[in-house]
Order: C-alpha cells, then sequence, then structure tokens
C-alpha cells in the first residue's frame, strides 16, 4: 500500500497553486507516494482589511502551519518564503528551496503606466511599507492606501476603480498563470530592492525529519542557487533584527563566482532612506554558512553606518 506525504497549504489560489508545484516535483521523484495537499487556514488568512503589522505581522501566516507539523498532523509546509521570519523556532527548518521565480515587484495599472508617469493624486494600493516608502521616493505625488487580500482580489480592486494602481510580486501573478491577463511594469530592483525571498518557496520541516525518503526528495528538488541566495537575505534581516514592520528590501543574487547582495533600508516614516551593497566570492559548493556569512556582513557595514538608529530611532 503506497504511503502517504502530507503537504500543508495555506487555502489561498496562489498558495494552492504554489503547494501543487511542490507536490508535482516530489511525486516525480517518489511516483509510489500518495501526496495529499491538505488546506489549513491561517490567522493572516482570516483578515480581510488593516495592517498586519498591528496584529503580528508575517507570522499570522504560518503559525498554524508550524503547529501542525509539530503536531504531525503534516509532514511538509509550503510557505512564501518572504512570509518567513528569518529566524525560526529549534524544531523547525527550511528544508528545501526550490527553483526561485522572478523576484520584482511589478506596477499594474489599466494601461500599463509607468510609476514616474502616474499623475498625482494616483491612488496606489499596497500593504507594504517598503513598497510605500520605494513608491514615494520616484513619485511624491501618489496617494497610497493599504490594500490587502489575495491576488486576484487585488486585481479586482484595480478593475473596480477602488484603485489606480496597485504593487504586487511578479511571482505570485506568475504562479496564478495570470501574467496575460493585466497590464504591468517590472520596477527596476536597483529602486524597488524586494522583500527577503520574494519569489522563492520555502518547504518547511520538523528539524529532525533528515534522512528518510521525503528528505531525499526535498534534497533533490532542492535548487543550491535559491538556498543560497535565500540564505544570505535572511541572514541579514536577522542580523539587522528585522521584523514584519521593518520598511527593508534585500537581494542577493549568485553572479557565477559572486554573490551580490545589495539591500535598502527606511526609516518607520519613510523620511530616511539608507542603502549598501557588497559583492564577495561564493562557497564553490554553494554551502549556505558562507552566504549567511555575507548576509551578516552586509548588516554589520549597514548598522556602522547608523542603521539601527534610523530603523529604531529614540
Amino acid at each position: 500500500m503506497p504511503h502517504k506525504i502530507r503537504i500543508g497549504s495555506r487555502p489561498s489560489k496562489l498558495a494552492l497553486a504554489q503547494a501543487s508545484i511542490v507536490r508535482a516535483r516530489l511525486a516525480a521523484q517518489i511516483p509510489a507516494a500518495e501526496i495529499e495537499i491538505v488546506e489549513i487556514r491561517t490567522s493572516g488568512d482570516k483578515m480581510t482589511s488593516g495592517s498586519l503589522a498591528d496584529v503580528g505581522g508575517k507570522g499570522l501566516f504560518i503559525k498554524e502551519l508550524e503547529q501542525a507539523l509539530a503536531d504531525r498532523a503534516i509532514d511538509l509546509a509550503v510557505h512564501s518564503m518572504k512570509d518567513l521570519p528569518a529566524i525560526l523556532p529549534d524544531q523547525f527548518r527550511v528544508a528545501s528551496v526550490p527553483v526561485r521565480e522572478n523576484t520584482a515587484d511589478i506596477l499594474v495599472t489599466r494601461d500599463g503606466s509607468t510609476l514616474a508617469a502616474l499623475p498625482a493624486g494616483t491612488r496606489l494600493g499596497t500593504s507594504s511599507p517598503r513598497r510605500h516608502f520605494q513608491a514615494l521616493k520616484l513619485n511624491s505625488a501618489l496617494a497610497i492606501s493599504i490594500l490587502r487580500g489575495n491576488v486576484d482580489t487585488r486585481l479586482a480592486r484595480l478593475a473596480d476603480g477602488t484603485f489606480d494602481a496597485i504593487i504586487i510580486a511578479m511571482a505570485g501573478l506568475k504562479r496564478l498563470g495570470r501574467e496575460h491577463d493585466v497590464k504591468f511594469v517590472e520596477l527596476d530592483s536597483r529602486d524597488f530592492v524586494p522583500s527577503g525571498g520574494q519569489g522563492a518557496l520555502a518547504l518547511e520541516t520538523l528539524a529532525d525529519d533528515r534522512g528518510n525518503e521525503l528528505d531525499r526528495a526535498l534534497s533533490a528538488i532542492n535548487d543550491a542557487r535559491a538556498f543560497y541566495e535565500t540564505a544570505a537575505e535572511r541572514a541579514f534581516l536577522a542580523a539587522i533584527d528585522a521584523s514584519c514592520t521593518t520598511p527593508v528590501g534585500v537581494r542577493a543574487v549568485v553572479e557565477r563566482d559572486k554573490l551580490a547582495l545589495a539591500a535598502m533600508l527606511f526609516s518607520p516614516d519613510g523620511a530616511r532612506e539608507l542603502s549598501d551593497s557588497i559583492r564577495e566570492p561564493i562557497a564553490p559548493d554553494l554551502a549556505p554558512a558562507p552566504a549567511q556569512t555575507s548576509g551578516k556582513r552586509l548588516a554589520e557595514k549597514m548598522l556602522a553606518r547608523g542603521a539601527d538608529a534610523l530603523l529604531r530611532p529614540q
């Protein structure tokens, strides 16, 4: 009788699309297994308005999934990496990071306008403080309001005229197969340094679940480059003690034998900004420890330039 593998996923259309990607890749590695997607509604899914930062932040999208892992009700959880806190409790680990999708933010409008061309008073929707401040830096005349909900909900609020423009991640649009349904402009990553982990999936398991058939399959579908890049980004976020309220972007890119790592921070009110970058040799085998060291090194460089005072003014 085939054994069962249970994948935990939030019930949103995007989350289920991402879990289905993982199921298909695991099925190719363990064809005899019965692989089931278990839908788990999180605290974040129950919110329909307001700011996540006010009620617990990114952890609202993962705590019920982690509880299911702890209870062994599921064998692994699939997350958008950017929803995962930079430091996990000791009982959990990121076991695998599949090939990463496009990391860019995109501006979606009804006519394909660029950000700089949007007229004064344009109603721009985003729930991210980082995107809010990055947008105002390039066009200070925008009227920005909080926009929450899944990708379909956000696109619907643009289509019905509630907003004139929205900023979302390209990765979500592509995974839903909706990139041909809307008009958008990809935002330059030099101006819109994305959230740490954007475009990547995190496959989380219990830390002690190693060496079994599922662990071997997760290793087989892991992309070493994506794991390396996200390890650097998460180490940076941990070193600056970033939370869900921190307006910060960080992006690591493996470039042949170098790791290019760039970050952009804003003060809580968006009035001040600090950016920096480094390029360092990569580990030949893309082992994550050197990536984490690079992330910490960029954090230390920016902290020495006053990042802590900027992020947490007295």
